[in-house]
Order: C-alpha cells, then structure tokens, then sequence
C-alpha cells in the first residue's frame, strides 16, 4: 500500500484508470456502431427480398405496380421498406423497362399510332452503380451502371452515389427477365456513420488529453512551486516556505525537506550574525577599554592639576581671580563630558552584566524623574505618571533599567524648545509586558530620522555622541523586551516600552 502512496504510484494508477476507460469507451462505441451497422444490414436484405418479391409478384401477374397497390396486393411493403426502396424495375428479355414500381418516366408510353413504345434499360443513366456486376456474365454489358467494383469501392458507393442496384435474372418462358432493385441512399446518414468512429475517437481523445493536462498541471505545481521557492532562496530570502498540501508522497517530503532546509538556513545565518555581532562587539570593547585607558589617565592628571590651580594658584587680584576661576570651571566642564561620553561608549561597547530581579516599574519612573524635576519646574513642564492597578513587577536590573529612562526623560525635556508643555508617563498591562508609554509634547521627530534614532553615533545635536538611545535599545533588547517610538513634527514623541512582567 505504501507504493500507491508515492507520487509515481498515483500516476501509475490514474494512467491504468485512464486507459481502461478510453478503451472501456471506445468498446462501447464500437460496439454501438457494429449493432447499428448490423441493424442497417438487415434493413437493406429485407429492403432487397421485399423489393425481388414485389417484382416476381409483377412478373406472375398482369397488372402494373400501380394496379397492384391499388388492389392492396402488395407484399411486405411497409414505412421502413419505403423509406429505403427507390425503384423497381422490370426489364423484359428486350432490355426493355416492362414496368416501374416508383418512376412513371420509365412505363411504356403510346407513340401517334397507339402502339406501345418501351424504354431502354441502355437509355437511363442516372441509375445507382449495379452491385456484383461481375456475376452476369455478357448480360454485364447491357446494364448502363454495370461496373466491377473492389470492396474499398463498394464500401463508398453508398456515401457517393445516390444508393446502390441489384439485378435478378427470372427464367420465364418469354425468356430471361431481370428485376432491378433500386435502394435509396441517406448520403447525411451515411456520411455520419462513417464519420461516426473518428468523431468518437477525437472525443474520447479530447477529454483523455484534457484529464491529462489537468493531471500534468496538479502534478507539476508543487514542482513549480519549489522553483519559485528555489529562487527566492537563491536571492537571499531564506523566510519563503513551500505549503504542505499533501506529506506522504515524494512531492509533500521535498516540500517538507525544503521547509525544513530553509528554516536550518534562516538559523545559520541569524546564528551568524549574532556571532559578528558578538566578535564585533568583543573587538570594540577591547579597543574601547584600550582608548578609554588612554584618554582617561590624561583626563585624571588634567583634572587634578586643575584642582591644584584653583587651590594654589588662585590670583589676588579680584578681576583676575574671576576670570580664572571662570576658565577652571569650563575646563572641568569638558573634562567632564569627555569623561561622559568615554562612559558611554564602553557603556555601549561592552556586554551588560545584568542582575534580574523583580523591580516595582513606577519606583524606578519616579526615581528618574527627579532629574529632570528642577528644570520642568523651571520650563513650567507638567510631569504626568499613571499606573493600571495591581500592576505586576517586572523582571530586570534596576540599576541598568534607570540609565534608560534617564535618556528618555532627559531626551524629552531637551525636545522643547520653549517654556510650558508636558511629559507624561504611562504604566499598564500588556499581556506578559509591561507597556511604559513616555509621551512628550516638544518639538518631534522628523519622519526621516525615525528608522535611524536607534543607530549607534546618530544624532541632530551639536554635542550628542549619538549613543544614548543606541544604549536604549541595547539595554532594552538584552531584558528581551521592545521599544518603539512614534512621532510628529510640532506635536511631539511618544516612546513605548515592553518589559517582561
């Protein structure tokens, strides 16, 4: 049973089921054909012993055909010998056409002195070809439509003549007389007959070639289909999947084989990726840790000489001692935000060691907004938290997690350009995410910049390092949770957060 279930077992079988069917149909017809042939056959002998019987009844009688049908004397003459007899005719030992059973033309006619004038047999020549000509011997010749015929030529006398003549010769004592039976011919019913086996044999040739493409068509999708698959593979799209329409023939197993190499595929290379990634990122680090080693120990011996200026060195003079406490000032500055952006590139660089544990999300919103505090209060900037009830914890490392919302809320006080506005935060449920959605109203996003916010080294302000919302993403993405932004110019930036509860 398993073969039947292969692709070449079911095409086996469909082509056996084809076969026996086309040659089941064409029996049939045939058979249909040889019964009606045979039934013509028998209506064209009856047609011909009606017919030599008719003309025998003649010949013993002295009336005409005419006055025999008028009598009612007429044997075995019935609709289906009609419609297939045509003439019957009497030739006398002359050759001449004694009487005719259809054809007035063809009966004696009265000449001037009232004498009998016969016609010739020789005379008429629209008579049907004579059948079995051969056998009359010299008669033969006599007859204007005697011609000996080969059975290819017999077989299309019917369909090319207007029906065919036989001729019996009756001893009588006048000497030898012949009856000529003369049947009609159905050129459309013949022709069809003839047509019929071809006409059958196209349609039983059709239908078998129609079921034929519709199976080729059924059998070769999937192969299409794979193609098609094969390609986009080829291109580098390793996501297509062919659909499984049927797994238990060889066709469903290349297609479940091929699901099944595209998928180890997709992991390889995500696999791959993650692996520069991490070598990319393990390089950076190393580099980071030797730059930062670099920079930071003249940064040290900056700021501490710096410290030693303003301790030993203040001026006395008051103008002097302003302006260089001033200066020292600027230049602690800097050195700080060296120091910063140093932080945050190795902050970026290096791997997150993260500490998971429970934290209460509004605590942490509330402890991050107390940076931003003073200056929203200097701004008039309304500071808006609210939280579902019986919100559950969520799982991360609080320290890590604060430096994100840090970026935000820091990055949503420098988006307003004038005094007066709001930035509010929302907590809620989110099936197994925590969902922290921090709308401000400042000034918005480009739409342009949107796809790229997130690009480490990215940024529109003069000063930025572009690493801020890069570390965002990078915390967010290593507590396995999302972050999404959506904004509009003038109306401001919504940031939406989903930490695993």
């Amino acid at each position: 049973m398993s073969f039947f279930n292969t692709f070449r077992g079911r095409l086996l079988v469909i082509l056996a089921i084809l076969l026996i069917v086309t040659l089941g149909v064409q029996f049939f017809l045939n058979y249909q054909m040889e019964a009606e042939n045979k039934r013509l056959r028998k209506l064209q002998e009856q047609t011909l012993v009606a017919g030599i019987t008719l003309g025998v009844a003649k010949m013993v009688s002295s009336d005409t055909f005419a006055q025999l049908n008028e009598k009612g004397t007429l044997p075995f003459v019935d609709e289906n010998i009609k419609e297939r007899l045509k003439d019957i005719i009497i030739i006398n030992e002359e050759w001449e056409i004694e009487d005719s059973f259809n054809n007035q033309n063809y009966l004696p006619q009265k000449n001037e002195e009232q004498d009998l004038v016969y016609l010739k047999i020789s005379e008429i020549k629209d008579l049907p070809p004579l059948m079995d000509a051969e056998r009359f011997g010299a008669d033969r010749i006599k007859f204007p439509n005697a011609r000996i015929l080969t059975e290819e030529q017999r077989e299309k006398v019917e369909t090319e003549t207007n029906g065919e003549s036989h001729a019996i010769p009756i001893q009588t004592s006048r000497g030898r007389w012949y009856v000529m039976v003369v049947l009609k011919a159905n050129k459309s019913e013949a022709t069809w007959r003839a047509a019929q086996p071809l006409v059958y044999t196209l349609a039983v040739l059709l239908v078998s070639s129609l079921i034929t493409i519709l199976l080729v068509w059924r059998f070769t999708s999937p192969i299409a289909k794979l193609s098609e698959a094969a390609r986009n593979v080829a291109l580098g799209n390793l996501n297509v999947r062919v659909p499984l329409e049927r797994n238990t023939d060889e066709m469903g197993k290349l297609a479940l084989h091929f699901n099944e190499m595209t998928a180890r595929l997709e992991n390889t290379r995500e696999l791959e990726l993650k692996l520069q990634e991490t070598e990319k990122s393990a390089v950076v680090g190393r580099l980071a840790s030797a730059i930062a080693h670099e920079i930071r120990n003249p940064l040290n011996y900056i700021n501490l000489t710096l410290d030693h200026l303003r301790a030993k060195f203040v001026p006395e003079d008051y103008s002097k001692r302003e302006t260089f406490e001033r200066l020292t000032s600027q230049l602690k500055t800097e050195v700080g935000r060296i120091n910063n952006q140093i932080s945050d590139f190795l902050r970026y660089s290096r791997p997150i060691k993260l500490e998971l544990k429970p934290i209460e999300i509004r605590e942490l919103v509330n402890d991050s907004l107390r940076i931003i505090e003073a200056q929203a209060n200097d701004q008039e900037i309304s500071l808006l938290v609210s939280e579902e009830p019986e919100m559950p914890q969520v799982i991360g490392d609080s320290e890590v997690l604060r430096s994100v919302f840090n970026n935000l809320f820091i990055n949503a006080m420098q988006s307003f350009e004038a005094n007066s506005g709001q930035i509010s935060t929302v907590i809620k449920r989110n099936r197994n995410f925590a969902s922290i959605e921090i709308t401000d109203t400042g000034c918005g996003i480009p739409a342009e910049n949107l796809s790229k916010i997130f690009e480490p080294y990215f940024s529109t302000k003069e000063t930025g390092t572009g690493l801020g919302l890069a570390i965002v993403k990078k915390i967010v993405d290593d507590h396995n949770g999302t972050i999404e932004v959506e904004s509009k110019i003038g109306e401001g930036t919504k940031f939406i957060l989903n930490l695993p509860i």
